[in-house]
């Protein structure tokens, strides 16, 4: 039942509210109910069916209120008049009400609330866009995004570099002024930024069985811990998971970017293992992998699962530890882990779950599993997870926050939804990220692949970029004297 009666002034005069339809709207993007950060920008949505003469949302706070005519049943909420409303509303709701007009008689929608946390989300995510096609692409970039407003800019775009392959970017503790990304085939590298430094490294030695793929980077800064991969991509005639991704093998190494080194041990560069997705723990003194035991893919390519493990790293010394800890056990619990991702407060290690390989994109049955890391609980965020895949996923400065890629809109196009994690390590419900039109995902044809929180705006320019790639000689790094490996077999690379 309607409380009271309300009134809206619209364009010729006042808007009386009659009556209330008792369910809620149904609305694309689905931002009801759903916790947000202090600093987002505004959430548009539109009815997602758009049956009556004219309409209105009301968004009101404890002290004020913003109201929003529909244009088409679509809400565009003033920038200016949002933020002032967020600052005042930090740990408490907004109700948000949409009104419609049909048969002469302006009805409401019961309404539903937007809890604002305390905590900001990282004001940036730089993620890849790219067509979700099977084994071509005509264009891709890396992109950043300020998460205040709809501001977007390309970090590098492949038509500046002959329409080649760009991936795996990634950041040293979300710092925008130290990231770094691969080229692949045509001016092939991966590209180190310190700072006003771009560094364009050769990074395929005798003894690993590729260039260097899956990153992730010391806090100090000095290295990166990387995976070397022999990866191909295999289709399916009749399977829900539309393509494959899998290792004829893979290894793990870390990179010293002041020595320009490969270092490793055996217990990560295996021959009889598969070892992948490195990941360092927030005090640097942990190295956090996944790693399985061979099989004869691509025949037995659903045998192929991965236990989560770790093993301690001493930055000083440039040593590993003798023993590997597993934190997950595939062959006790027969699913497969990838992806995992400490929190920087160091509480909590999220990862995705499937039933088996590592590269997730496809599998629809992959989710989001997160662990107490000191209770070792293993459970899954059943609030973040759909009936599609969950994949790609990084955590946000104070741990509060998480980005992470999403099939749930359509089964094909990976989307980047944001979800709120309490002190508990529990997700609230997931949303979208915003855009100024709220039809914008109808008409967007890219993935949005790899979201990774930053701290501000790349300053780098991308002719910088070029012009080192273009201008440039690829600087050779080498393996430690310290390590003695086999000399790998070359294999062919391909982009991932």
């Amino acid at each position: 039942m309607l409380f009271g009666v309300l009134i809206f002034a619209g364009c010729s005069g006042n808007v009386r509210i009659s009556g209330e339809i008792d369910e809620l709207p149904a609305i694309f993007p689905d931002y009801a109910d759903v916790t947000i950060p202090p600093n987002i920008a505004p959430l548009n949505f539109k009815l997602a069916q758009n049956d009556c003469r004219a309409s209105y949302l009301y968004i009101t706070g404890e002290n004020e209120a913003i109201k929003i005519k529909g244009r088409n049943g679509a809400f565009r909420i003033p920038v200016d008049k949002w933020k002032r409303l967020l600052e005042s509303s930090a740990g408490k709701d907004l109700e948000a009400r949409v009104c419609v007009e049909k048969n002469g008689r302006w009805m409401s929608f019961k309404p539903f609330y937007w809890h604002v946390a305390n905590e900001p989300v990282d004001p940036y995510i730089a993620y890849r866009l790219i067509e979700p096609g099977y084994t071509l692409w005509h264009e891709m970039g890396i992109y950043q995004r300020c998460l205040e407003d709809y501001s977007r800019s390309a970090v590098i775009e492949n038509k500046m570099t002959g329409n080649n392959c760009m991936n795996c970017h990634s950041f040293c503790d979300r710092d925008p002024d130290k990231m770094l990304f691969h080229m692949r085939k045509t001016y092939a590298a991966t590209y180190l930024i310190r700072g006003e430094s771009i560094e364009k490294l050769n990074t395929k030695t005798d003894r690993t069985i590729s260039a260097l793929v899956y990153p992730s980077w010391h806090p100090s800064g000095r290295f990166i811990a990387f995976s070397v991969n022999d990866t191909k991509q295999a289709f399916h005639m009749n399977d829900p998971n539309r393509i494959e991704v899998f290792d004829m093998a893979s290894d793990v190494v870390v990179y010293d970017v002041e020595k320009r080194e490969l270092i490793t041990v055996p217990r990560l560069f295996s021959k009889q293992r598969y070892e992948t997705f490195p990941t360092f723990s927030p005090d640097g003194g942990t190295l956090f992998f996944c790693t399985a035991e061979m099989q004869a893919v691509p025949d037995d390519f659903e045998k192929v699962k991965y236990s989560l493990c770790s093993i301690s790293f001493d930055s000083e010394k440039r040593t590993f530890g003798e023993v590997v800890d597993t934190l997950y056990n595939a062959r006790e619990w027969n699913k497969s882990v990838s992806l995992p991702r400490v929190s920087p407060d160091g509480k909590y290690l999220l990862y995705t779950l499937s039933s088996y390989g590592n590269f997730f994109i496809w599998h629809k049955d992959a989710d989001l599993y997160m662990i107490n890391l000191a209770s070792g609980e293993h459970y899954p965020l059943h609030e973040a997870n759909s009936r599609f895949a969950e994949s790609y996923h990084s955590w946000s400065s104070n741990s509060r926050w998480i980005v992470f890629g999403s099939r749930r809109m359509d089964g094909l196009y990976t989307h980047p939804y944001f979800a709120y994690i309490d002190e508990n390590g529990k997700a609230a419900k997931p949303f979208l990220l915003p855009q100024k039109d709220a039809g914008f995902y109808a008409g967007f044809m890219k993935s949005y692949n790899i979201p990774e929180f930053i701290k501000g705006r790349i300053r780098t320019k991308s002719p910088d970029i070029v012009d080192v790639a273009k201008n440039k000689e690829s600087i050779d790094i080498r393996f430690s004297d310290e390590n003695k490996f086999p000399v790998a077999k070359p294999v062919e690379e391909i982009a991932h």
